[in-house]
């Protein structure tokens, strides 16, 4: 598979002023709640009306969707808004079952992009449509998984293609639902800057309230669209209730966005440096956090220390780890001058950590 600007062709078509806006609720309840939901957001932003019919769970008892009874439910969407469809698909059954009800737009869940067969059988199942079909990334940071998931769909001859962006699942503690790791999408569109990608804020996040700053990065680095969980009562939701914002904030987040526009070689120049400077600071928010982690060992470090009764400083350790770092340093382009400076104030401040648990 090769980039070409084909791939943007089901995008560009649409002749939008604003982001490509998917939204809707996280699953479908009833046929009240979906038709509600609907006409809150008929005279919106949004072009494609979602609902989870079927919703893979990570255990067995919780609300897994109502099933294909929610087909007619977004049959009516369409019929009584004008609003164009979207829902998950999984396997063939799915597949076959949202194509028989003409749903517009399907996509591929984290889940099943992580499995070559479940993706092989919904491409087989969706080969030749020209319905708008998006996988989003897989559960774990693996981008060949993701590409190579859009390669299968490819194959099977389905032209309009996308990609959504929704995180990575983590063992470790963050204030994200799903770990964005921006570079991975970054590195996407870098191998395929026409293939259209769409983030996810709401599985990102995991909070509401987070969804506004989410998106806006997304937008900085130039991503096409946002799929954002909208439900008229989110925290009495059957699934995933912290992560979804009621129409009107959905409407106040597309208003508050600061969404740039192509339209002379100035501004070009100002969106290729707004994107670049977006993407160091995703990169400096990384550094942080990975910083932060780093003392953490520390303190782990010091409280030892203190139960052996053994001094902070540890200069053979010290000097060991800083020839290392120097020739790291070297082989990635950075100087020797800015290694020990930035080395030894990440060292001062361990020792620091460690003397305040020793003393304390």
């Amino acid at each position: 598979m090769e980039n070409s600007k084909q791939m943007r062709t089901w995008l560009d078509d649409m002749k939008l002023d604003h982001p490509l806006v998917i939204a809707g609720p996280c699953s479908a309840e009833t046929e009240e709640q979906v038709m509600r939901i609907a006409n809150e957001l008929k005279d919106t932003d949004v072009n494609y009306f979602r609902a989870g019919i079927w919703k893979p769970r990570t255990r067995p008892g919780m609300f897994e969707g109502v099933g294909a009874l929610g087909l007619k439910w977004l049959q009516k969407v369409k019929k009584e808004t004008g609003m164009k469809t979207a829902t998950e698909v999984a396997n063939r059954a799915h597949v076959e079952l949202a194509l028989e009800h003409d749903i517009d737009l399907l996509w591929i869940g984290a889940r099943s992009t992580v499995s070559p067969f479940i993706v092989q059988e919904i491409a087989d199942a969706l080969e030749g449509t020209d319905k708008i079909v998006l996988i989003k990334n897989p559960v774990n940071p693996d981008l060949a998984l993701w590409l190579g998931a859009v390669e299968r769909l490819y194959t099977a001859n389905i032209k309009n293609l996308g990609v959504i962006h929704r995180g990575f699942s983590t063992y470790e503690k963050s204030k994200y639902r799903n770990i964005p790791e921006w570079q991975m999408a970054i590195e996407l569109q870098t191998k395929f800057p026409d293939l259209p990608i769409i983030n996810d804020p709401s599985h990102i996040t995991g909070k509401r309230d987070m969804i506004f700053d989410v998106s806006q990065t997304a937008l900085d680095l130039n991503f096409d669209g946002l799929m954002i969980e909208t439900h008229y009562d989110p925290d009495n939701a059957w699934s995933d209730a912290a992560q979804q914002v009621t129409p009107a904030k959905l409407v106040q987040i597309m208003r508050d966005l600061k969404i740039r526009k192509e339209t002379n070689l100035e501004m070009d120049y100002t969106n290729n440096l707004n994107n670049l400077r977006a993407q160091i600071d995703v990169i400096d928010n990384q550094v942080i956090e990975i910083l932060g982690k780093r003392m953490k060992i520390s303190d782990s470090i010091g409280a030892l220390k203190k139960q052996k009764n053994v001094a902070v400083l540890q200069s053979n350790r010290w000097n060991a780890i800083l020839g290392n770092m120097i020739l790291e340093g070297e082989s990635k382009g950075l100087s020797e001058e800015f290694i020990l400076k930035m080395f030894k104030a990440i060292h001062q401040e361990s020792i620091n950590h460690q003397e305040k648990i020793i003393n304390f």
